[in-house]
Protein backbone atom coordinates (compact mmCIF):
# COMPACT_ATOMS: atom_id res chain seq x y z
CA UNK A 1 0.00 0.00 0.00
CA UNK A 2 1.32 3.45 -0.90
CA UNK A 3 1.69 5.73 2.10
CA UNK A 4 -0.14 9.06 2.10
CA UNK A 5 2.00 12.16 1.76
CA UNK A 6 1.49 15.92 1.75
CA UNK A 7 -2.03 17.28 2.09
CA UNK A 8 -3.55 13.78 1.89
CA UNK A 9 -1.57 12.73 4.96
CA UNK A 10 -2.56 15.92 6.77
CA UNK A 11 -6.24 15.35 5.99
CA UNK A 12 -6.05 11.77 7.22
CA UNK A 13 -4.40 12.86 10.47
CA UNK A 14 -6.93 15.65 10.95
CA UNK A 15 -9.83 13.26 10.38
CA UNK A 16 -8.45 10.79 12.91
CA UNK A 17 -8.18 13.48 15.56
CA UNK A 18 -11.11 15.80 14.76
CA UNK A 19 -13.23 14.02 12.18
CA UNK A 20 -13.31 14.82 8.46
CA UNK A 21 -13.41 18.34 7.08
CA UNK A 22 -17.12 18.88 6.46
CA UNK A 23 -18.14 20.84 3.38
CA UNK A 24 -21.40 22.62 2.71
CA UNK A 25 -21.98 22.98 -1.02
CA UNK A 26 -24.20 25.60 -2.66
CA UNK A 27 -25.18 24.59 -6.18
CA UNK A 28 -25.51 21.14 -7.76
CA UNK A 29 -25.08 21.92 -11.43
CA UNK A 30 -22.27 20.49 -13.52
CA UNK A 31 -19.50 21.77 -11.24
CA UNK A 32 -21.35 21.04 -8.02
CA UNK A 33 -22.07 17.48 -9.10
CA UNK A 34 -18.37 17.00 -9.86
CA UNK A 35 -17.49 18.23 -6.38
CA UNK A 36 -19.92 15.85 -4.67
CA UNK A 37 -18.49 12.88 -6.58
CA UNK A 38 -14.87 13.93 -6.10
CA UNK A 39 -15.19 14.53 -2.34
CA UNK A 40 -16.58 11.01 -2.00
CA UNK A 41 -13.25 9.69 -3.29
CA UNK A 42 -10.95 11.83 -1.13
CA UNK A 43 -9.47 11.10 2.30
CA UNK A 44 -10.42 13.23 5.29
CA UNK A 45 -13.21 15.30 3.69
CA UNK A 46 -16.94 14.83 3.30
CA UNK A 47 -20.01 16.61 1.97
CA UNK A 48 -22.28 17.45 4.88
CA UNK A 49 -25.05 19.23 3.00
CA UNK A 50 -25.97 20.50 -0.44
CA UNK A 51 -28.11 23.58 -1.00
CA UNK A 52 -29.95 23.59 -4.34
CA UNK A 53 -33.33 25.02 -5.39
CA UNK A 54 -33.79 22.07 -7.77
CA UNK A 55 -33.35 19.55 -5.00
CA UNK A 56 -33.50 16.55 -7.31
CA UNK A 57 -30.22 17.77 -8.83
CA UNK A 58 -28.60 17.53 -5.41
CA UNK A 59 -30.10 14.08 -4.79
CA UNK A 60 -28.90 12.85 -8.19
CA UNK A 61 -25.38 14.14 -7.51
CA UNK A 62 -25.20 12.32 -4.16
CA UNK A 63 -26.52 9.10 -5.68
CA UNK A 64 -23.92 9.40 -8.46
CA UNK A 65 -21.24 9.59 -5.77
CA UNK A 66 -22.19 6.09 -4.62
CA UNK A 67 -24.45 6.86 -1.67
CA UNK A 68 -27.89 5.26 -1.24
CA UNK A 69 -31.19 7.15 -1.14
CA UNK A 70 -31.45 6.27 2.54
CA UNK A 71 -28.23 8.23 3.11
CA UNK A 72 -29.90 11.45 1.92
CA UNK A 73 -31.96 13.62 4.26
CA UNK A 74 -34.37 16.32 3.12
CA UNK A 75 -33.60 19.21 5.47
CA UNK A 76 -35.37 22.49 6.14
CA UNK A 77 -33.28 23.77 9.05
CA UNK A 78 -29.75 23.84 10.42
CA UNK A 79 -30.82 21.38 13.10
CA UNK A 80 -31.98 18.93 10.42
CA UNK A 81 -28.61 19.25 8.69
CA UNK A 82 -26.69 18.72 11.94
CA UNK A 83 -28.65 15.56 12.72
CA UNK A 84 -27.96 14.22 9.23
CA UNK A 85 -24.22 14.83 9.57
CA UNK A 86 -24.14 13.28 13.04
CA UNK A 87 -25.54 10.05 11.54
CA UNK A 88 -23.10 10.08 8.59
CA UNK A 89 -25.75 11.09 6.10
CA UNK A 90 -25.91 14.01 3.67
CA UNK A 91 -28.56 16.70 3.88
CA UNK A 92 -30.18 18.39 0.89
CA UNK A 93 -31.96 21.68 1.34
CA UNK A 94 -33.42 24.53 -0.69
CA UNK A 95 -32.39 26.97 2.05
CA UNK A 96 -28.80 28.20 1.78
CA UNK A 97 -29.18 29.93 5.14
CA UNK A 98 -29.82 26.60 6.83
CA UNK A 99 -26.70 25.18 5.20
CA UNK A 100 -24.55 28.14 6.25
CA UNK A 101 -25.76 28.07 9.85
CA UNK A 102 -25.27 24.34 10.41
CA UNK A 103 -22.97 23.82 13.37
CA UNK A 104 -21.15 20.88 11.76
CA UNK A 105 -20.26 22.59 8.48
CA UNK A 106 -16.63 23.79 8.46
CA UNK A 107 -16.43 25.44 5.05
CA UNK A 108 -18.89 26.47 2.35
CA UNK A 109 -18.18 26.11 -1.37
CA UNK A 110 -20.28 28.30 -3.64
CA UNK A 111 -20.68 26.67 -7.06
CA UNK A 112 -23.77 28.55 -8.22
CA UNK A 113 -22.03 30.67 -10.89
CA UNK A 114 -24.50 33.50 -10.26
CA UNK A 115 -22.93 36.76 -8.95
CA UNK A 116 -25.88 37.74 -6.77
CA UNK A 117 -26.55 34.28 -5.35
CA UNK A 118 -22.85 33.76 -4.73
CA UNK A 119 -22.72 37.03 -2.80
CA UNK A 120 -25.67 36.04 -0.63
CA UNK A 121 -24.19 32.61 0.12
CA UNK A 122 -20.73 33.96 0.91
CA UNK A 123 -21.99 36.67 3.26
CA UNK A 124 -24.31 34.25 5.08
CA UNK A 125 -21.50 31.74 5.51
CA UNK A 126 -19.19 34.41 6.92
CA UNK A 127 -21.88 35.61 9.34
CA UNK A 128 -21.93 32.07 10.67
CA UNK A 129 -18.15 31.79 10.99
CA UNK A 130 -17.60 29.53 7.98
CA UNK A 131 -14.69 29.66 5.58
CA UNK A 132 -15.75 30.36 1.98
CA UNK A 133 -14.44 28.86 -1.27
CA UNK A 134 -15.79 30.80 -4.23
CA UNK A 135 -16.08 28.69 -7.37
CA UNK A 136 -17.93 31.69 -8.77
CA UNK A 137 -15.46 33.91 -10.58
CA UNK A 138 -18.36 36.07 -11.76
CA UNK A 139 -18.97 37.19 -8.16
CA UNK A 140 -15.25 37.49 -7.44
CA UNK A 141 -14.56 39.98 -10.24
CA UNK A 142 -17.60 42.05 -9.29
CA UNK A 143 -17.24 42.46 -5.52
CA UNK A 144 -14.52 40.01 -4.45
CA UNK A 145 -12.53 42.60 -2.53
CA UNK A 146 -15.61 43.44 -0.44
CA UNK A 147 -16.07 39.74 0.36
CA UNK A 148 -12.41 39.55 1.35
CA UNK A 149 -12.89 42.48 3.73
CA UNK A 150 -15.95 40.86 5.28
CA UNK A 151 -14.09 37.56 5.71
CA UNK A 152 -11.25 39.35 7.47
CA UNK A 153 -13.74 41.01 9.82
CA UNK A 154 -15.34 37.63 10.53
CA UNK A 155 -11.97 35.94 11.07
CA UNK A 156 -12.52 33.35 8.34
CA UNK A 157 -10.77 32.43 5.10
CA UNK A 158 -12.14 33.66 1.77
CA UNK A 159 -10.53 32.14 -1.30
CA UNK A 160 -10.89 31.52 -4.97
CA UNK A 161 -11.05 27.88 -5.98
CA UNK A 162 -8.14 25.60 -6.79
CA UNK A 163 -8.46 23.97 -10.19
CA UNK A 164 -10.05 26.95 -11.88
CA UNK A 165 -7.67 28.68 -14.30
CA UNK A 166 -7.09 31.82 -12.20
CA UNK A 167 -5.83 29.90 -9.15
CA UNK A 168 -3.80 27.56 -11.36
CA UNK A 169 -2.16 30.51 -13.09
CA UNK A 170 -1.38 32.03 -9.68
CA UNK A 171 0.59 28.89 -8.80
CA UNK A 172 2.89 29.57 -11.76
CA UNK A 173 3.09 33.31 -11.06
CA UNK A 174 4.05 32.64 -7.43
CA UNK A 175 6.69 30.13 -8.54
CA UNK A 176 8.14 32.61 -11.06
CA UNK A 177 8.27 35.41 -8.50
CA UNK A 178 9.87 33.11 -5.93
CA UNK A 179 12.58 32.26 -8.47
CA UNK A 180 13.23 35.94 -9.15
CA UNK A 181 11.99 35.94 -12.76
CA UNK A 182 10.35 38.95 -14.33
CA UNK A 183 6.72 38.08 -15.03
CA UNK A 184 6.01 39.18 -18.59
CA UNK A 185 2.53 37.72 -19.05
CA UNK A 186 0.21 35.11 -17.57
CA UNK A 187 -3.01 33.53 -18.72
CA UNK A 188 -4.64 30.49 -20.25
CA UNK A 189 -5.22 28.60 -23.43
CA UNK A 190 -8.81 28.94 -24.58
CA UNK A 191 -10.51 25.55 -24.52
CA UNK A 192 -13.38 26.19 -26.93
CA UNK A 193 -13.46 27.75 -30.39
CA UNK A 194 -13.95 31.51 -30.06
CA UNK A 195 -17.16 32.96 -31.49
CA UNK A 196 -18.07 36.34 -30.03
CA UNK A 197 -21.72 36.24 -31.14
CA UNK A 198 -22.41 32.62 -30.09
CA UNK A 199 -26.03 31.95 -29.08
CA UNK A 200 -27.29 29.05 -26.91
CA UNK A 201 -29.77 27.82 -29.54
CA UNK A 202 -26.84 26.92 -31.79
CA UNK A 203 -25.08 24.87 -29.07
CA UNK A 204 -27.88 22.74 -27.61
CA UNK A 205 -26.69 19.48 -29.17
CA UNK A 206 -23.04 20.03 -28.24
CA UNK A 207 -24.03 20.99 -24.70
CA UNK A 208 -26.08 17.80 -24.27
CA UNK A 209 -23.15 15.73 -25.48
CA UNK A 210 -20.94 17.38 -22.86
CA UNK A 211 -23.56 17.09 -20.08
CA UNK A 212 -23.79 20.84 -19.53
CA UNK A 213 -26.26 23.61 -20.22
CA UNK A 214 -26.07 25.47 -23.52
CA UNK A 215 -25.90 28.74 -21.57
CA UNK A 216 -22.80 27.61 -19.70
CA UNK A 217 -21.17 26.35 -22.88
CA UNK A 218 -21.80 29.65 -24.66
CA UNK A 219 -20.31 31.56 -21.73
CA UNK A 220 -17.08 29.79 -22.66
CA UNK A 221 -17.45 30.01 -26.45
CA UNK A 222 -18.28 33.72 -26.69
CA UNK A 223 -15.20 34.68 -24.68
CA UNK A 224 -17.04 35.78 -21.54
CA UNK A 225 -15.42 33.18 -19.30
CA UNK A 226 -11.97 34.01 -20.63
CA UNK A 227 -12.53 37.71 -19.89
CA UNK A 228 -13.79 36.85 -16.42
CA UNK A 229 -10.87 34.55 -15.61
CA UNK A 230 -8.21 36.95 -16.89
CA UNK A 231 -9.81 39.76 -14.89
CA UNK A 232 -9.65 37.58 -11.77
CA UNK A 233 -5.94 36.91 -12.34
CA UNK A 234 -5.35 40.62 -12.89
CA UNK A 235 -7.16 41.67 -9.73
CA UNK A 236 -5.29 39.12 -7.62
CA UNK A 237 -1.84 40.12 -8.92
CA UNK A 238 -1.78 43.59 -10.49
CA UNK A 239 -1.16 42.22 -13.99
CA UNK A 240 -3.28 44.14 -16.50
CA UNK A 241 -4.76 43.65 -19.99
CA UNK A 242 -2.21 45.02 -22.48
CA UNK A 243 -4.99 46.28 -24.76
CA UNK A 244 -8.81 46.36 -24.38
CA UNK A 245 -10.09 42.85 -25.08
CA UNK A 246 -6.53 41.45 -24.82
CA UNK A 247 -4.62 40.09 -27.83
CA UNK A 248 -5.67 36.43 -27.80
CA UNK A 249 -3.05 35.37 -30.38
CA UNK A 250 -3.04 32.01 -32.17
CA UNK A 251 0.31 31.21 -30.55
CA UNK A 252 1.06 27.53 -30.12
CA UNK A 253 2.62 26.04 -27.02
CA UNK A 254 6.05 26.27 -28.68
CA UNK A 255 5.53 29.86 -29.89
CA UNK A 256 3.93 31.30 -26.78
CA UNK A 257 6.99 32.86 -25.15
CA UNK A 258 8.11 34.46 -28.42
CA UNK A 259 4.67 35.97 -29.12
CA UNK A 260 3.40 37.07 -25.69
CA UNK A 261 6.50 39.11 -24.96
CA UNK A 262 7.29 42.75 -25.58
CA UNK A 263 7.82 44.26 -29.01
CA UNK A 264 11.43 44.88 -27.99
CA UNK A 265 11.86 41.11 -27.54
CA UNK A 266 10.11 40.32 -30.83
CA UNK A 267 6.58 39.88 -29.51
CA UNK A 268 3.28 41.75 -29.57
CA UNK A 269 3.08 43.30 -26.09
CA UNK A 270 3.48 46.99 -25.41
CA UNK A 271 4.62 46.31 -21.84
CA UNK A 272 5.37 43.51 -19.40
CA UNK A 273 3.14 42.47 -16.52
CA UNK A 274 -0.01 41.60 -18.47
CA UNK A 275 -2.80 39.03 -18.63
CA UNK A 276 -3.77 37.45 -21.93
CA UNK A 277 -4.86 34.21 -23.54
CA UNK A 278 -3.97 32.08 -26.53
CA UNK A 279 -6.11 30.24 -29.04
CA UNK A 280 -3.05 28.44 -30.43
CA UNK A 281 -2.53 24.69 -30.55
CA UNK A 282 -1.31 22.88 -27.48
CA UNK A 283 -1.87 25.59 -24.86
CA UNK A 284 -5.39 24.65 -23.74
CA UNK A 285 -6.48 23.25 -21.37
CA UNK A 286 -3.45 24.64 -19.57
CA UNK A 287 -2.34 27.91 -18.02
CA UNK A 288 0.95 29.70 -18.54
CA UNK A 289 3.32 32.28 -17.17
CA UNK A 290 5.81 33.92 -19.53
CA UNK A 291 8.99 34.87 -17.68
CA UNK A 292 12.24 36.65 -18.45
CA UNK A 293 15.43 35.88 -16.52
CA UNK A 294 17.17 38.88 -14.95
CA UNK A 295 20.72 37.57 -15.57
CA UNK A 296 22.57 36.16 -18.56
CA UNK A 297 23.73 33.13 -16.57
CA UNK A 298 20.12 32.21 -15.72
CA UNK A 299 19.08 32.72 -19.33
CA UNK A 300 21.91 30.39 -20.40
CA UNK A 301 20.75 27.70 -17.99
CA UNK A 302 17.11 27.97 -19.14
CA UNK A 303 18.22 27.46 -22.74
CA UNK A 304 20.49 24.58 -21.72
CA UNK A 305 17.56 22.93 -19.90
CA UNK A 306 15.54 23.20 -23.12
CA UNK A 307 12.85 25.42 -21.63
CA UNK A 308 13.00 27.48 -24.82
CA UNK A 309 15.25 29.68 -26.97
CA UNK A 310 14.81 32.84 -24.86
CA UNK A 311 15.00 35.65 -24.07
CA UNK A 312 11.55 34.85 -22.64
CA UNK A 313 10.37 31.43 -21.53
CA UNK A 314 7.00 29.80 -21.00
CA UNK A 315 6.20 28.04 -17.74
CA UNK A 316 3.20 25.87 -18.54
CA UNK A 317 0.80 23.85 -16.43
CA UNK A 318 -0.76 21.75 -19.19
CA UNK A 319 -4.01 21.01 -17.35
CA UNK A 320 -6.50 22.41 -14.90
CA UNK A 321 -8.94 20.09 -13.19
CA UNK A 322 -11.64 22.69 -12.45
CA UNK A 323 -14.16 21.31 -9.95
CA UNK A 324 -12.08 18.23 -9.16
CA UNK A 325 -9.44 20.32 -7.37
CA UNK A 326 -11.85 22.66 -5.58
CA UNK A 327 -12.08 20.55 -2.38
CA UNK A 328 -8.34 21.12 -1.90
CA UNK A 329 -9.05 24.82 -1.33
CA UNK A 330 -11.63 23.86 1.28
CA UNK A 331 -9.11 21.58 2.99
CA UNK A 332 -6.38 24.23 3.06
CA UNK A 333 -8.80 26.82 4.42
CA UNK A 334 -9.71 24.58 7.35
CA UNK A 335 -6.33 22.96 8.06
CA UNK A 336 -4.01 25.88 7.36
CA UNK A 337 -6.33 28.92 7.25
CA UNK A 338 -4.73 29.62 3.89
CA UNK A 339 -6.30 31.08 0.77
CA UNK A 340 -5.32 29.96 -2.73
CA UNK A 341 -6.40 33.24 -4.34
CA UNK A 342 -7.63 36.56 -2.98
CA UNK A 343 -8.28 39.88 -4.73
CA UNK A 344 -6.20 42.99 -4.19
CA UNK A 345 -7.58 45.91 -2.21
CA UNK A 346 -8.27 47.80 -5.44
CA UNK A 347 -8.89 46.30 -8.91
CA UNK A 348 -6.73 46.90 -11.96
CA UNK A 349 -8.99 45.20 -14.54
CA UNK A 350 -12.68 44.98 -15.27
CA UNK A 351 -14.88 42.61 -17.23
CA UNK A 352 -17.62 44.66 -18.84
CA UNK A 353 -20.63 43.74 -20.95
CA UNK A 354 -20.64 44.19 -24.74
CA UNK A 355 -23.83 43.70 -26.77
CA UNK A 356 -24.01 40.50 -28.85
CA UNK A 357 -27.03 41.81 -30.75
CA UNK A 358 -28.95 45.08 -31.08
CA UNK A 359 -30.71 45.90 -27.80
CA UNK A 360 -33.77 48.11 -27.43
CA UNK A 361 -35.02 50.39 -24.61
CA UNK A 362 -37.18 48.54 -22.10
CA UNK A 363 -35.45 45.22 -22.68
CA UNK A 364 -34.34 43.29 -19.57
CA UNK A 365 -31.00 41.57 -20.05
CA UNK A 366 -30.59 37.83 -19.68
CA UNK A 367 -27.84 35.94 -17.87
CA UNK A 368 -24.21 35.69 -18.98
CA UNK A 369 -23.94 33.16 -21.80
CA UNK A 370 -27.35 33.92 -23.24
CA UNK A 371 -28.20 36.08 -26.27
CA UNK A 372 -27.75 39.67 -25.15
CA UNK A 373 -24.12 40.35 -24.20
CA UNK A 374 -20.65 38.91 -23.69
CA UNK A 375 -17.73 39.68 -21.42
CA UNK A 376 -14.88 41.96 -22.45
CA UNK A 377 -11.76 42.55 -20.34
CA UNK A 378 -10.09 45.96 -20.11
CA UNK A 379 -8.22 48.17 -17.66
CA UNK A 380 -10.31 49.09 -14.63
CA UNK A 381 -9.61 52.83 -14.86
CA UNK A 382 -10.57 52.92 -18.55
CA UNK A 383 -13.81 51.07 -17.80
CA UNK A 384 -14.64 53.55 -15.07
CA UNK A 385 -13.93 56.56 -17.28
CA UNK A 386 -16.23 55.17 -19.95
CA UNK A 387 -18.97 54.38 -17.45
CA UNK A 388 -18.95 50.76 -18.60
CA UNK A 389 -21.25 48.38 -16.72
CA UNK A 390 -19.47 45.53 -14.93
CA UNK A 391 -20.37 42.17 -16.41
CA UNK A 392 -21.55 40.89 -13.03
CA UNK A 393 -24.31 43.53 -12.93
CA UNK A 394 -25.70 42.94 -16.42
CA UNK A 395 -28.19 40.20 -15.64
CA UNK A 396 -31.67 41.72 -15.05
CA UNK A 397 -30.40 45.18 -16.03
CA UNK A 398 -32.86 47.29 -18.06
CA UNK A 399 -31.88 48.91 -21.36
CA UNK A 400 -32.67 52.64 -21.46
CA UNK A 401 -31.12 53.67 -24.80
CA UNK A 402 -30.66 51.75 -28.08
CA UNK A 403 -27.43 49.71 -28.04
CA UNK A 404 -25.92 48.42 -31.26
CA UNK A 405 -24.28 45.01 -31.56
CA UNK A 406 -20.64 45.34 -30.52
CA UNK A 407 -21.18 48.44 -28.39
CA UNK A 408 -20.36 48.57 -24.71
CA UNK A 409 -23.23 48.42 -22.23
CA UNK A 410 -22.84 51.42 -19.94
CA UNK A 411 -24.60 53.16 -17.10
CA UNK A 412 -25.71 55.73 -19.69
CA UNK A 413 -27.63 53.22 -21.81
CA UNK A 414 -28.63 50.62 -19.22
CA UNK A 415 -29.66 50.51 -15.55
CA UNK A 416 -28.65 47.60 -13.29
CA UNK A 417 -31.19 45.95 -10.99
CA UNK A 418 -30.80 47.89 -7.74
CA UNK A 419 -32.76 45.26 -5.80
CA UNK A 420 -29.83 42.84 -6.05
CA UNK A 421 -27.34 42.80 -3.19
CA UNK A 422 -24.42 42.52 -5.62
CA UNK A 423 -25.53 45.75 -7.33
CA UNK A 424 -25.86 47.58 -4.03
CA UNK A 425 -22.42 46.51 -2.83
CA UNK A 426 -20.77 47.33 -6.15
CA UNK A 427 -22.41 50.76 -6.15
CA UNK A 428 -20.87 51.53 -2.76
CA UNK A 429 -17.46 50.30 -3.91
CA UNK A 430 -17.64 52.47 -7.04
CA UNK A 431 -18.61 55.54 -5.05
CA UNK A 432 -15.66 55.01 -2.70
CA UNK A 433 -13.33 54.49 -5.68
CA UNK A 434 -14.40 57.61 -7.59
CA UNK A 435 -11.51 59.60 -6.15
CA UNK A 436 -9.03 57.32 -7.92
CA UNK A 437 -10.29 58.02 -11.45
CA UNK A 438 -10.48 61.44 -13.05
CA UNK A 439 -13.70 61.87 -15.00
CA UNK A 440 -15.19 58.57 -13.84
CA UNK A 441 -18.89 57.98 -14.26
CA UNK A 442 -20.90 57.56 -11.06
Amino acid sequence: MIGMVGLAAELAAHAEKHGPVTIGLAGAGQMGTDIVVQVGLMPGVRIGAVSELRMQNAIDAILMSGRERGDIVDASSAADIDRAIETNRIAVTADYKALCSSGHIDVVIDATGNPNVGTLVALEAMRNGKHVVLLNVEADITIGRYLKEEADKAGVVFTGAAGDEPACALELIAFAQSCGFEVVAAGKGKNNALQFDAMPADYEEQARARNMSARMLVEFVDGSKTAIEMTAIANATGLVPDVPGMHGPAASREQLAQVLCTEADGGILKKTGVVDYSIGKGVAPGVFCIVKPRHDRVNERMVDLKVGPGPCFSLLRPYHLTSLEVPLSAARAVLHRRADMVPLDRPVAESIAVAKRDLQPGQTLEAIGMNDYRGFAMAWEDARREGAMPLGLAEKARVTQPIRKGEKITYANCVPDESLIVTQIRRRLDQADARFVTGAAA
